[in-house]
């Protein structure tokens, strides 16, 4: 089948669209399809087109995180797109290459099938800043039924978005396809364990220090203040307990984050070390005992599966997304509150390495469904019902 995957974000960017989007088009590839991105050009102002990559200029927007925003229509673009001929169009954006998208299925009259990743309605600040939240809440609302309105097929990467969608008042039929994770990737045969021990003896990280790890963009959505706020509680409660804190990625709220771990007074105990390629991100995996994170704006949580995957143990705040991939103590640990965290941090400690062991074998069979292969099966089951329609 030829395929058109339409995304603003790629690799090296790192954020869950940017994965899901390389992991998409990887497996297409393994299984003998034919596979066009097209995307924006993350490097400059030029449009490219090599090696089944169609890059389209946009302009930085330095405010949104080095974000660049392509136009809604590209003449060279639609050109090869044309010339290219795809029997099927997969949209993962709402950006401009998503209107694109939309404007090449209905040009070529091809289906097109949209994953709906994010929930916008934890986003509403960074356009309103707090004013008129609720007129925007609506129009997001109508929005997100417009769009489900006209795709041919419609997915969303979880349940919780589902009856988000059915919660807007849309009926279209919801195909619920968790993002595949290649988890051979995260293998511990993978990492150089001569560059571990190197990292660890630069950074001063002993063989009795508790590692914590938060991994992703830096943005208040993701509520990582919430993680350092009660790592700090942590601290406070047992300064005996040799600790560490590194935080990767990069993002808009990197200063101010940066900033509250010197209020707090832990900023000898956080260490940010910034964006890194996907390709760096099991070594931080694997270099953690802990893989912490308080967000609940996540549509699937790619990353707790990723630091499952890599044996590290994942210590997430409570939110019903996450249901089916962290069971507390079995899986991993919930928290709600600085206590929770604590207590949980405290049984993490206490655990002896056949607990450890026995929530690592119950995380690995959980995160079983969530394999490349059947990410893939799925899909294709979504692409062939929608062709059938244009029969």
């Amino acid at each position: 089948m030829r395929i058109a995957i339409f995304s603003d974000t790629y690799p090296p960017q790192i954020n869950g669209v940017a994965t899901s989007t390389y992991n998409l088009v990887n497996t297409l590839k393994a299984h003998g399809h034919d596979v066009l991105l097209v995307t924006v050009n993350r490097t400059d102002t030029k449009f490219n087109f090599s090696e089944g990559v169609v890059e389209i200029p946009g302009i930085l927007l330095k405010r949104i995180y080095g974000y660049r925003l392509a136009p809604i229509y590209h003449g060279k673009a639609m050109r090869v797109i044309r010339d290219w001929n795809p029997e099927i169009i997969h949209n993962q954006t709402d950006a401009a290459v998503g209107q694109f998208a939309k404007i090449v299925a209905r040009h070529l009259k091809i289906p097109i099938v949209y994953t709906y990743h994010t929930q916008y309605e934890d986003y509403t600040y960074y356009v309103t800043k707090g004013n008129f939240d609720r007129i925007a809440r609506n129009v997001i609302q109508y929005y997100s039924r417009m769009v489900a309105k006209g795709s041919t097929g419609f997915i969303t990467p979880s349940v919780k978005t589902k009856e988000m969608m059915r919660m807007y008042g849309s009926d279209v039929h919801i195909s619920v396809i968790p993002t595949g994770i290649d988890f051979s990737l995260f293998e511990e045969n993978k990492i150089d364990k001569k560059e571990v021990d190197e990292f660890k003896k630069e950074h001063g990280i002993k063989e009795n220090t508790l590692v914590f790890l938060i991994l992703g963009r830096l943005a208040n959505e993701k509520s990582m203040d919430v993680s350092i706020n009660y790592y700090a509680g942590f601290l406070k409660k047992h300064p005996e307990i040799d600790t560490k804190m590194f935080i990767v990625g990069g993002g808009p709220a990197r200063n101010s984050l940066e900033l509250l771990t010197h209020e707090l007074k832990i900023a000898d105990k956080v260490e940010f070390i910034g964006p890194v390629p996907a390709s760096r991100v099991p070594f931080f995996y694997y270099l953690a005992d802990v893989y912490t994170s308080a967000s609940i704006t996540e549509t699937q949580g790619l990353t707790f599966m990723e630091a499952m995957a890599s044996r590290t143990l994942v210590l997430a705040r409570y939110d019903d997304n996450l249901t089916g991939v962290i069971e507390d103590n079995e899986t991993g640990f919930f928290f709600t509150s600085e206590d929770t965290f604590i207590e949980k941090v405290e049984r993490i400690i206490a655990s002896n390495q056949e607990e450890k062991e026995r929530i690592h074998e119950n995380a690995l069979k959980i995160i079983e469904k969530y394999s490349i292969q059947t990410f893939y099966e799925n899909v294709m089951e979504v692409y062939l019902r929608c062709v059938k329609k244009y029969w």
